[in-house]
């Protein structure tokens, strides 16, 4: 697989973990953040809903 193929990071290089274990700047929790660099791309994408939905829940 080619490094253009992978699912990129979310990281915003604002790295800070909340009372929750998940991060102020890209949402990911603790152990995402840990194993995403052993992820498939499809557990990579799983993330990526997952943060998408605990933003949701910041913005309201």
């Amino acid at each position: 697989m080619k490094v253009a193929d992978k699912v990129r990071s979310p990281c915003v290089s604002i790295c800070a973990l909340d009372e929750n274990d998940i991060c102020v700047g890209c949402h990911r929790s603790g152990e995402e953040i840990t194993r995403w660099s052993r992820m498939s791309n499809e557990e990579r994408r799983d993330v990526l809903r997952k943060v998408a939905e605990r933003e949701s829940k910041v913005l309201v």
